[in-house]
């Protein structure tokens, strides 16, 4: 899946103070209503094969939480 093919919820310049570039922690929303979570990779754990582990800011889920009228 193509970063294109995402809708963006975060990290657009809103005023989160978390910045406005393809750099840092967003959250992005698929076609078929699943997220996409781009963040720091977090050693907290070993995940399953597969699967990884990122840590974002609470202010980017506040403010998907809001993009999405929840």
């Amino acid at each position: 899946m193509a970063r294109e093919e995402l809708t963006r919820l975060t990290g657009n310049g809103n005023g989160n103070g978390e910045c406005g570039k393809d750099d840092c922690p967003n959250v992005y929303r698929t076609a078929n209503g699943s997220f996409v979570v781009q963040g720091a990779v977090s050693e907290a754990f070993t995940p399953p094969s597969g699967e990884g582990i990122v840590e974002i800011p609470e202010g980017v889920l506040r403010e998907a939480v809001r993009v999405l009228g929840w």
